[in-house]
């Protein structure tokens, strides 16, 4: 959406300059405006992209002054360049706005530099930005209008979508081969995390898109539930399919070992085919929208699939198998509550007693939610040169000022280019690291793209219009791949600047080989600005990520296990999603750590598993916290006082583990021992009893406790009696 949204902008900018027999070179500042006012707006609200749009024409028409009027002083120029890069970067602090206007006025300062801009061409500069703007306001409210409501219409049928893809998967596992099954578990484990990427993305718009924090609330729940019981089917399947307890790590860690598997599946047998036709029947249920329905049948397969949740009702098969059963249930479940959450209250004429007891289960969850919650953002205590937006200004100021001395060197008139690299790495990186991979992967793309911009010119030629389309071609791609590869972007971006150029009649080899040069150096300013000013090493950075992860996952272990053994009802699923995206911030911090250019194997394997084993905790916390949360008003299960002692132990160690990590010499140790099941029955009150709340979380803390206890190893974090 971003993309078509930009290059609508651009062809509209186009379309309006050449009805007015404007010149290409304006032309092509007026598309490149028209670019950077429309991308730099990232707020949520229309109300507020219309101001931020609106403050954006007056800083640009600034930015541009300023360009014409330096134009002919270098120094005065180049010291004002660097202001403006510092003041953009540290303008972050100030929100979205505040990144978007300094956004806009370091690239449109940029584009006065690539057009030369004069102090004679600024009336038709003026007239060509305010083109740019209004048709960027056009485009963005009324030809592709981009509302909260209208996102998050996207991200639930994107999440519905995403879904069906992984019970699709799920039901791809059940019938692969020994020789197929890594590369389904592959499959799989892409699937879970796009999942999760999309409940998250949900999670960032429910604030602005619902009509009030109820149902904000309401939805969130129900995308949590159908996330937990769709990953807990795999890890069920999984296990089903391995001749041993499946460990859940092989479903979050790449290229882990395949358990072997069990010849009981390969069979065509009753429990198989049964299973084989009720995950299809789950498919179904998710992918078909309520408009879709006709007649009963679906409400029959829903039925037959909600009644697996009834002991009575399960197939004969191994214990494996009924989990499988179990978990289909547990799904299709979820899967209804998400439908009435998403698309209202569903016809009920057709309900069985199961599902009749599923819908009074969810309404006595909706009833729970109050309206009265509200997220409130943590606030950055750190101040002065601790602040990472002031630490990003100075080190990007001081990069910047390299580039210009390194990049007058190479060329008195294209040095821009090496200030505009320098710029790009800093931008979402927090490490030493991020910059290092970010700024290679810039210069890999440059380097192939600068190949393709050789090419495209001697085809294009003088076809201003089709250079211009092959522009809005690229712009295109430039957006849809940001997101999935940074050097093919760069490609993109090169690419489309070697089809400028040759609309302004610069083009040539000497040109691109230039650009392929002013971008190294810029890259290399940027590494060493980061190495030298204020750095911020990426184990430092990990470390204090780690922390905060670990602190998270405390939370919601404590909380959860306190619900579950008859404490207070609290917000769990907001604690839940407060471990997810500190988790996946971890991962985006560990990316230079698992890069394949990192040339220690054993330190990227480290981080690999480390990140895996989290993400393996996370999904058992996440299920212990979906299971408390029904116990305030389920009529099945009941809260289990034993399970407080169960919690204490993994408490502990986690909270070794974090003091560890953050260095502080508390001569703790991690304990390890009897499993969670052992303890529980230690205490005389017999064996654990099915459908008691204590079995079914069982699992989820016995996996929990060896998880964190497994991080002790690559931590380095001392184990009581772990020579014994």
């Amino acid at each position: 959406m971003a993309g078509l949204r930009t290059v609508g902008a651009i062809a509209l900018t186009l379309a309006v300059l050449a009805a007015l027999h404007t010149d290409v070179t304006h032309m092509v500042a007026g598309a490149m405006a028209a670019m950077v006012a429309t991308f730099a707006i990232r707020e949520k609200d229309v109300r507020g992209q219309a101001v931020t749009l609106a403050l954006g024409l007056p800083v640009a028409l600034a930015a541009v002054s300023l360009a014409a009027l330096l134009h002919s002083q270098v120094v005065a120029g180049d010291l004002f360049f660097i202001a403006l890069i510092f003041g953009a970067v540290y303008s972050r602090r100030f929100g979205d706005r505040g990144t978007a206007l300094g956004l806009i006025g370091f690239q449109i300062y940029f584009v006065s530099l690539f057009v030369s801009a004069t102090v004679s061409s600024l009336p038709q500069l003026f007239a060509t930005l305010g083109i740019a703007f209004a048709c960027s306001a056009v485009v963005r409210f009324a030809v592709v209008p981009e509302t909260p409501e209208r996102v998050l219409g996207r991200l639930r049928d994107a999440f519905r979508a995403r879904l069906a893809q992984l019970v699709d998967t799920q039901a791809e596992l059940l019938d692969a081969e020994p020789d197929q099954l890594e590369k389904v578990l592959d499959y799989l484990r892409r699937g879970t995390a796009r999942l999760h990427e999309t409940a998250l993305m949900i999670q960032g718009r429910l604030e602005e898109g619902t009509r009030d924090s109820a149902t904000a609330s309401l939805v969130q729940r129900r995308v949590a539930d159908a996330e937990i019981a769709a990953e807990r089917l795999g890890v069920l399947l999984l296990n089903s399919r391995s001749a041993e307890r499946a460990d859940t790590l092989t479903m979050h860690l790449p290229h882990a070992p395949v358990p072997a598997p069990s010849k009981r599946l390969y069979a065509d047998d009753d429990a198989t085919s049964t299973l084989r036709r009720d995950l299809s029947a789950l498919h179904l249920l998710v992918a078909r929208p309520v408009s879709g329905e006709r007649g009963t049948a679906l409400a029959h397969v829903r039925n037959r699939l909600l009644a697996y949740r009834d002991e009575d009702n399960l197939p004969r098969g191994s214990a494996a198998v009924q989990d499988v059963f179990r978990g289909i249930g547990e799904a299709a479940r979820a899967v209804m509550g998400l439908r009435v959450a998403l698309d209202g209250p569903q016809d009920e004429s057709d309900d069985t007693p199961a599902t009749t007891r599923s819908r009074e289960e969810l309404d006595a969850e909706d009833l729970a939610i109050t309206g009265s919650e509200q997220d409130e953002d943590e606030e950055d205590d750190r101040t002065g040169l601790q602040r990472p937006t002031t630490r990003a200004a100075f080190q990007v100021a001081v990069g910047s000022s390299l580039a210009i001395v390194g990049g007058e060197f190479l060329s008195s008139q294209r040095w821009y280019w090496a200030v505009l690299t320098c710029w790009v790495v800093f931008l979402n990186t927090a490490s030493t690291g991020e910059i290092l991979v970010k700024g290679y992967r810039r210069l890999l793309g440059t380097v192939f793209g600068v190949v393709a911009g050789v090419a495209l010119a001697g085809v294009v030629g003088n076809h201003t219009w089709t250079a211009f389309a092959l522009v809005l071609v690229f712009i295109f791609a430039m957006f849809f791949t940001a997101p999935l590869s940074y050097a093919l972007m760069s490609f993109f971006v090169t690419a489309m600047l070697g089809l400028l150029y040759t609309l302004l009649n610069t083009y040539s080899l000497d040109v691109l080989v230039l650009r392929i040069e002013e971008t190294a150096l810029g890259a290399a300013c940027g590494i060493v600005a980061a190495v030298i000013v204020l750095p911020v090493h990426t184990d430092r950075r990990t470390d204090e990520l780690l922390s905060t992860v670990l602190v998270r996952l405390g939370d919601v272990v404590s909380a959860a296990v306190e619900q579950l053994s008859g404490g207070p009802a609290v917000d769990l699923l907001d604690k839940a999603r407060d471990l997810d995206t500190a988790l996946d911030d971890l991962r985006a911090s560990t990316k230079p750590l698992t890069h394949p250019i990192t040339p220690l194997r054993v330190r990227r394997q480290t981080a690999r598993y480390l990140v895996a084993l989290l993400e393996t905790c996370a999904y058992h916390a996440r299920s212990l916290a979906a299971t408390a949360e029904l116990v305030p008003y389920s009529k099945t299960i009941a809260a289990d006082p034993r399970l407080e002692r169960a919690g204490v132990r993994i408490a502990h160690n986690i909270g070794v583990i974090d003091a560890h990590v953050r260095d502080e010499k508390t001569g703790g140790e991690v304990e390890a021992g009897a499993s969670i099941a052992s303890m529980l029955e230690a205490d005389g009150t017999g064996a654990l009893r099915s459908g008691t709340v204590t079995f079914r979380v069982l699992r989820h803390l016995q996996r929990l406790d060896e998880g964190v206890a497994g991080l002790a190893r690559p931590l380095d974090v001392p184990v009581a009696g772990r020579r014994r």
